[in-house]
């Protein structure tokens, strides 16, 4: 077993078979075979017209900020010891990528966080940032550590969305006390961008670029958008905040082999190769399950108990957006599972069901 194997420059990737990397090809191809009879209903591919009609359903106004891009159908990935075992459906289109995004926000925090520029996780957000959006009397008490585990309950507006636009239940549900409630909110996720902004005073997107993806040989397709009116002026430049997800737009566009690799960077606990991208006590960090929420992290899915994944270790964590696309990491068994456009999540554990069966070291 090679677990020291790691892609070169974006198409340079090995591939195995599934017996030479220990897997059953008929669990893999019922796996595929699976996932394929259950392309998702709820997005079409018309994705614009989509977020406008679900938002206008809401208590949200229904505009788009960002932009939008059609989808392409149900495709994947299989990582094995960092081979590719199987791809289907095009894995090299970049597409939207809805909440994943917030994974590599929060992988934008912890560079801020290897290099000191966020000393502490548990220190106030208003040590930090002093633009307003943290003044007390309540969201001065704002930890990074209630950004990063969306339980911050910020109170206000940004980007001309109130922080209930998009959860019903918060327009008669006053915010508690920073830090006792989880609430899963883009309105409170772009913020925590802003927030890293005003940290790292360069767009994150440069960051992101520069420290994570160049180094594992992604492509040069993925964009992360904000919205048009998400502009903030950073030492005197007009810098694009972008958003945490694809709710009203904007967001990661980025192919599913890019985020293999980016699966593959977790799963090797943040080197690539011989290089150091993200520390190793970042990654546990992220992956430790929350105060209030212990099936997330900071902005990572987790399995304890295995209650989100009856079908999954454990340990398995998984980076995950709307319509069931997911970035799946599995130390166990040594797998990165990415998997694009299906139902929802108990279709992606019957793909993930169907794929371990045929595990056989």
């Amino acid at each position: 077993m090679d677990q020291e194997y790691f892609p070169g420059n974006w198409d340079d990737w090995k591939k195995k078979s599934p017996q030479d990397v220990g897997m059953d090809h008929h669990s893999v191809d019922d796996a595929i075979a699976f996932a394929n009879e259950h392309e998702t209903k709820a997005w079409p591919t018309d994705i614009g017209q989509q977020l406008l009609a679900t938002n206008k359903k809401r208590c949200d106004d229904g505009e788009t900020l960002g932009p939008t891009k059609p989808r392409t159908g149900v495709n994947g990935v299989i990582l094995r010891h960092g081979y590719i075992v199987a791809e289907w459906g095009d894995t090299k289109r970049a597409d939207m990528t809805f909440s994943i995004t917030k994974s590599y926000l929060s992988t934008v925090a912890g560079l801020a966080f290897d290099r000191n520029l966020i000393r502490n996780v548990q220190d106030y957000v208003a040590e930090y940032v002093q633009d307003g959006h943290f003044d007390p009397p309540h969201n001065s008490k704002i930890k990074w550590h209630h950004l990063l585990q969306q339980t911050n309950e910020w109170e206000g507006t940004l980007w001309g969305k109130h922080y209930s636009a998009g959860c019903p239940l918060d327009i008669v549900r006053k915010p508690e006390e920073p830090g006792t409630y989880y609430e899963y909110n883009d309105v409170r996720v772009n913020l925590t961008s802003l927030a890293l902004l005003n940290v790292w005073r360069r767009p994150l997107p440069q960051v992101l670029k520069e420290y994570v993806m160049d180094p594992i040989g992604a492509s040069n397709t993925w964009r992360w958008y904000g919205y048009k009116n998400s502009w903030v002026v950073i030492d005197g430049a007009n810098v694009q905040s972008v958003s945490g997800g694809g709710h009203w737009g904007g967001g990661l566009q980025i192919s599913s082999r890019d985020h293999a690799r980016f699966g593959l960077l977790f799963l090797r606990r943040g080197l690539w190769g011989e290089m150091r991208i993200i520390s190793e006590k970042w990654i546990e960090m992220a992956t430790t399950p929350g105060d209030v929420n212990p099936l997330y992290g900071y902005m990572w899915h987790l399995n304890p108990g295995q209650k989100r994944l009856p079908s999954a270790p454990e340990k398995s964590f998984m980076a995950t957006g709307g319509s069931a696309n997911r970035i799946w990491v599995d130390p166990v068994h040594d797998l990165v599972v990415v998997v694009r456009w299906i139902e929802g999540e108990k279709y992606f554990d019957g793909v993930l069901e169907r794929l371990l069966k045929g595990i056989q070291d």
